[in-house]
């Protein structure tokens, strides 16, 4: 037992360390979905449809709410929400994991500045972020952490995987940035 515990642990550090290529590329066309949401504690339907309709979308999965390295990364996001806004782009987290407790994870660590939502069934499969070790699926169905910024047309304008949460919130800013320069 001590071996498979030592052995899922190495496999899911190897994952979280090592950076890896985003399953869907530049120029793909982002699949629209609908999942429950939670945005400063109230429950919502999010479409990601609607949601380009009033600018890029940042669109980041993360492993699971009330987690170190995901709460850290909501932190920053939290922080930077109002220079998106500024930008017309809009910002919403995605899980698999502790979906029961993203009501409470949007006020807490979100500070009511961006939406979190629940992954609906399929839409880690749907994206292609499923945890990963070795190229196979790791139980549980919770995501890598993978940014996407979204143009309002829905095409993909940058996607960035890497499971250290530190560089997302800047390569997604980068990108809004590049995309608001080039209109």
């Amino acid at each position: 037992m001590q071996r498979l515990l030592t052995g899922l642990t190495l496999c899911a550090a190897l994952v979280a360390a090592s950076p890896a290529l985003a399953a869907l590329k530049v120029g793909d066309k982002a699949p629209d979905f609908t999942a429950p949401a939670a945005l400063a504690g109230k429950d919502f339907n999010f479409t990601l449809s609607k949601a380009l309709k009033k600018g890029p979308v940042v669109l980041y999965f993360f492993p699971a709410a009330y987690t170190s390295g995901c709460t850290a990364e909501a932190h920053e996001f939290a922080e930077a929400t109002p220079e998106f806004e500024k930008l017309g782009a809009t910002v919403i987290g995605v899980t698999a994991g502790n979906v029961d407790k993203i009501k409470a994870f949007s006020s807490e660590h979100c500070r009511d500045k961006f939406a979190v939502a629940a992954a609906p069934d399929g839409l880690v499969k749907t994206y292609d972020v499923g945890m990963k070790a070795a190229g196979v699926p790791m139980p549980g169905g919770w995501s890598n952490r993978t940014s996407y910024v979204i143009a309002p047309n829905g095409k993909i304008l940058m996607a960035y995987t890497d499971g250290n949460f530190q560089g997302h919130v800047t390569k997604t800013m980068d990108a809004v940035k590049a995309y608001k320069g080039a209109k």
